[in-house]
């Protein structure tokens, strides 16, 4: 009987005591995780803000409100925090592309979905982004943090064989150097996210990804209909007035 009390099959009589021990139990189980993912947060913003190497354990605890030693049982190290906001970055980054490329063997639907899912994902990631442009130096020199690498060129091979597909496939302009292309578009999609934590001054994920496909597409697809001496080689190539 007291087994089925205390999960919420027991007596009637017993039903609110019960449930209120039960939610309380909850709840303080939870706060450990809550506290944690404060911490993680409030440490994102300093390492964006002043940089990975320079900020301390102690600025960290300062801002969460703790003692230099409180803040050594969630995590051992500023390391472990660092590796925790990056590793989630790029965990989230690959789930949206692997699902994208697996989803569709047209190069153009899933190149529109990596726009838009690193639109959104960027987004939610500022820290670790602003992590990565600034102390790549840093993380690469330290043998915790050589999944880094594994992950960008992943992310990079992802890019470039879609691009490759559509040229192949006569989808994208022949011309098209797919790696450079990818560079070009990667630090696009970082953009934004310098423009401010109020929806990138006033534009939503969805606007931003929408511009950046107009953008992709007028410059990569192919178009026959395109009227002689308007490509840029034919802009180059053709003679110049002479001066009166």
């Amino acid at each position: 009987m007291r087994a089925d009390r205390a999960s919420g099959w027991g007596a009637a009589s017993d039903d609110r005591h019960n449930s209120t021990v039960t939610t309380k139990k909850a709840s303080n189980a939870s706060l450990p995780s809550e506290r944690r993912a404060r911490l993680v947060r409030l440490a994102g913003e300093l390492f964006a803000e002043k940089g990975f190497r320079a900020t301390t354990v102690r600025e960290i605890a300062d801002a969460a409100g703790i003692l230099s030693g409180s803040l050594y049982h969630h995590f051992d190290s500023k390391e472990s925090i660092g590796d925790e906001i990056l590793s989630g970055f790029l965990d989230e980054v690959l789930t949206g592309y692997r699902e994208a490329a697996a989803g569709t063997d047209d190069p153009r639907t899933t190149i529109e979905q990596f726009v838009r899912s690193s639109a959104a994902t960027l987004a939610r990631h500022r820290a670790a982004l602003t992590m990565l442009q600034n102390d790549w130096s840093h993380f690469r020199a330290m043998p915790r943090f050589d999944y880094l690498r594994t992950a960008t060129r992943e992310i990079e091979h992802l890019w470039v064989d879609q691009l490759e597909r559509g040229k192949q496939s006569g989808l994208f302009r022949p011309d098209l150097d797919a790696r450079l292309t990818y560079r070009l578009l990667r630090d696009v999609l970082w953009i934004p996210t310098r423009w401010g934590q109020s929806s990138s001054n006033g534009w939503d994920t969805d606007q931003i990804a929408d511009a950046v496909l107009r953008l992709i597409f007028d410059g990569i697809v192919a178009r026959d209909s395109r009227p002689a001496g308007t490509s840029p080689a034919d802009r180059q190539g053709r003679a110049r007035p002479a001066r009166s």
